[in-house]
């Protein structure tokens, strides 16, 4: 592994955990909750339908809302930073 592969999964993944807060409220997961109109509230309306009218604890949409109101977890730092570096190591390779 090169050293322009290496920078570049440090980079992406540090690149994606201070970027998450920022895409996760431009999307509508935001501290107020989810804004209306927005790919959040879009999520939201098919996660109900799914599920028989409400938002199911623990899935998909419920984890975006909470990491938008309260920040990233400790795992989820981990899944965005490891996401992140890997994909930025694969275009890296693939350059």
């Amino acid at each position: 592994m090169g050293l322009l592969t290496i920078a570049a999964v440090v980079g992406g993944g540090a690149g994606a955990v201070a970027a998450a807060p920022f895409v996760l409220g431009a999307i509508g997961f935001t501290s107020a909750g989810i804004a209306a109109g927005t790919i959040a509230s879009n999520m939201m309306a098919a996660a109900a339908v799914a599920n028989g009218g409400g938002v199911a604890a623990g899935g998909l949409v419920a984890g975006l809302q909470a990491a938008g109101a309260a920040g990233l977890s400790g795992t989820a730092t981990a899944a965005v930073a490891s996401a992140g570096g890997t994909l930025a190591g694969l275009v890296a390779v693939l350059i």
